[in-house]
């Protein structure tokens, strides 16, 4: 197994876009309306920041988007190749995000995840994420 040392965390830059959408095809669990290369590229464009990536030997190992829109800190598509699971990817990715956070004035993180995700419940608990279950999301598409 791979050591920590060999980790790399940087923001997406355009170049990206294919290989994160390629990671997300094949790690995440579901899609986003947004997981397209324009929808990507609006929030690299947006938020140069936001789309942290962990990188292993050059290979894409997880990403996590850690959006600050001046009042929440929000997070979105922690995800992991498969072979960099259980590695401390996402710990890492998470830590980036909430320095970000702290950074930027940010108090409290909040992560999207899906209800039947129960791997990703581990993650995020095992990085002290708390279920709020007095909460549901209402959502819309914007389609204009």
């Amino acid at each position: 197994m791979a050591g920590m040392d060999d980790l790399r965390i940087r923001a997406a830059t355009p170049s990206d876009l294919g290989s994160v959408l390629a990671l997300w095809e094949k790690a995440a669990e579901g899609t986003s309306i947004s997981d397209d290369p324009d929808g990507v590229a609006r929030l690299i464009a947006r938020d140069p920041g936001a789309l942290l990536l962990a990188e292993r030997q050059g290979a894409l190992a997880g990403t996590v988007i850690a959006g600050f829109d001046g009042w929440r800190c929000h997070l979105y598509r922690l995800a992991m190749h498969p072979d960099h699971r259980r590695r401390g990817v996402a710990s890492a990715l998470l830590e980036a995000a909430e320095d970000r956070f702290a950074a930027l004035g940010g108090r409290r993180g909040d992560a999207m995840v899906l209800d039947r995700n129960d791997l990703a419940h581990h993650a995020w608990s095992a990085a002290g994420y708390l279920r709020q279950p007095e909460w549901s999301r209402w959502i819309k598409p914007l389609e204009r």
